[in-house]
């Protein structure tokens, strides 16, 4: 039996969140993905229409990625997904009730996957630069990105997304464009524009090909970089750097912003580098700085 959302309900939902929300090609894909999932799941419980969805078929669907080891923050996504959909669904006149209007999932994590310490940071940095110094323009890539991404606090797929005309080398900025083709400036130190500097002058010009378009970062056939190049690069580096949990490229950008918090940074300053929409999501970042701040204390004052 087919499930209530079938192609073409799918196909003007998939409209409705590009054209008139705005939302990015990897938000769409997630919720896109997230409804049919939702449609296996409703099909097998001989649902095929959009009335015959109550609220219990919808927790049902998410108790059940609850049982199968769905980490809470994919369950919470999967109810926006739900979420938004009935609402839409509802107000576009494609269904006369919204079964998820009282929908609740499980509080996202409040954990974030692990970070370097800012000493682990710089070893990871000399790493980048150690391999860089046989002059491969693959390795000048990946110096020049980790350190960029570090500096940054960006996301790796606002940092795959530069082009080369987003850097401004001599005030130490990049423009990116970040979540809801929201741009924003963000600036890095010296290390990370000596890196770049490298690699435009002596990597990118031996990769470069007509089909490389203005792409700040380029792979082995001049391609633009894709964000598993960047995350196998990083995984190479860490594999010699000993204990250090294993980390994607978004454990720089957790690195980055606790380390801008230890320093004494502004949390509005770093909501603003990071592009949080969110002050609360920025905050998370807090309780680590406050973690490491209490095991120093319990360390090394006597009546701790």
């Amino acid at each position: 039996m087919a499930g209530p959302v079938d192609p073409e309900l799918l196909a003007a939902f998939e409209h409705h969140l590009r054209v008139e929300k705005g939302r990015s090609a990897h938000t769409v894909r997630a919720y896109l993905g997230d409804l049919r999932a939702l449609d296996g799941f409703l099909a097998g419980r001989g649902v095929g229409h959009l009335d015959e969805v109550v609220l219990a078929h919808l927790r049902a669907w998410l108790g059940s990625l609850g049982s199968a080891g769905a980490a809470r923050s994919s369950v919470s996504r999967r109810a926006a997904t739900a979420r938004t959909f009935f609402a839409w669904a509802r107000r576009t006149g494609r269904t006369s009730t919204d079964p998820a209007l009282r929908l609740v999932a499980p509080g996202r994590d409040s954990s974030l996957p692990g970070v370097l310490r800012s000493r682990q940071a710089e070893q990871l940095m000399d790493l980048a630069a150690v391999a860089a110094d046989d002059d491969d323009p693959l390795h000048l890539r990946d110096r020049a990105a980790l350190e960029l991404l570090y500096a940054s606090g960006m996301r790796v797929g606002e940092l795959t997304g530069l082009d080369v005309d987003d850097l401004d080398l001599p005030a130490g900025t990049a423009k990116v464009l970040g979540k809801g083709d929201k741009e924003r400036i963000v600036p890095f130190g010296a290390p990370a524009a000596e890196a770049l500097e490298h690699w435009l002058g002596s990597g990118r010009p031996r990769l470069v090909t007509p089909a490389s378009g203005p792409a700040l970062f380029l792979g082995r056939r001049g391609r633009r970089v894709d964000q598993r190049q960047v995350r196998a690069a990083l995984h190479r580096l860490l594999e010699h750097l000993p204990d250090t949990a294993s980390m994607g490229p978004h454990g720089l950008r957790h690195s980055a912003a606790t380390h801008l918090l230890d320093g004494g940074a502004d949390l509005r300053a770093v909501q603003e580098i990071l592009g949080h929409s969110s002050l609360a999501t920025t905050q998370l970042y807090t309780h680590v700085s406050v973690e490491r701040l209490r095991a120093a204390y319990e360390q090394a004052h006597p009546r701790a």
